[in-house]
């Protein structure tokens, strides 16, 4: 050992360095040079095995023999890479970017809105989830922000989630219409509607024959001239059927029979929506 401290005194002096700071010195080098032949890089192993080891640093900063099993973990003798060699990192995405306008004017459509991949999953962590949502809508406005021709037909819905940031139209000046909620007892629908699992679709689940549900009549789906919405049920009498289709998958559709009309709407938010 005394030999040991003369060669660092020897190198110290001849570097201008205290025996304290040559030390330092060699052990950064000795690491180093370990670093490249230990650690847990390709030796990572499931549960306990006590061959699953290295010679490198510990977590708890000593050298020595460390290991890169499971238990590791809880006897703290993992080497100092355990955590970024061996652990499971899930994959970790951005938030979503706005939604974009409607693909077509004046027609049932959908918008896009998407988010991107910040860091891949590594070492079977969670895997990235979908990175495009869509979702129906309708511009009533054409390129030109002319008013688009009013159509009659079925009523086009989709979830009311999805009328977060919506454009609303209204004239300078005069304030913005809140719209109205009109409930619904749902008579019927299609088989395509209980089958989607798709995220942007699966709102159509909650739609089940016999259960009253609550759809928004807002700006701009609100009509200039019957200040209604197409399909509201306004001029149909109380026990007629009306029809209705969701917007995003036109082969989900079905009849409802309209029960009320009401400031706000109430129901719960699955079985909440809006007018396209």
């Amino acid at each position: 050992m005394s030999h040991f401290f003369d060669f660092l005194s020897i190198w110290g002096n001849l570097g201008g360095l205290t025996e304290k700071q040559a030390v330092w010195l060699l052990v950064a080098v000795f690491g180093m040079y370990h670093y490249a032949q230990g650690g847990c890089s390709g030796k990572c192993c499931q549960g306990s095995d006590l061959t699953c080891s290295s010679v490198d640093w510990r977590i708890d900063r000593v050298y020595g023999i460390c290991y890169c099993d499971e238990i590791c973990a809880r006897v703290k003798d993992c080497c100092f890479d355990y955590s970024t060699e061996c652990l499971a990192q899930p994959c970790v995405v951005s938030e979503w970017t706005h939604w974009s306008g409607c693909a077509r004017s004046c027609r049932p459509s959908f918008r896009v809105r998407s988010r991107s991949v910040e860091r891949p999953a590594q070492k079977s962590g969670q895997p990235c989830p979908a990175l495009e949502q869509r979702a129906g809508c309708m511009e009533y406005q054409d390129r030109q922000g002319r008013p688009c021709a009013h159509t009659q037909g079925p009523a086009l819905i989709t979830a009311l989630e999805f009328s977060k940031g919506r454009a609303a139209h209204s004239s300078p000046g005069s304030p913005l219409d809140l719209g109205f909620c009109v409930e619904f007892k749902v008579e019927s629908l299609t088989a395509q509607c209980m089958a989607e699992k798709r995220l942007h679709t699966r709102w159509m689940q909650y739609l089940r024959e016999g259960f009253v549900v609550c759809v928004a009549c807002q700006p701009p789906a609100i009509s200039n001239h019957s200040r209604g919405c197409q399909g509201d049920g306004a001029t149909a009498d109380r026990a007629e059927v009306t029809r209705w289709q969701a917007v995003g998958l036109p082969q989900c559709s079905g009849t409802w029979r309209r029960v009320q009309r009401l400031p706000r709407c109430s129901c719960p938010q699955v079985h909440s929506f809006i007018f396209i």
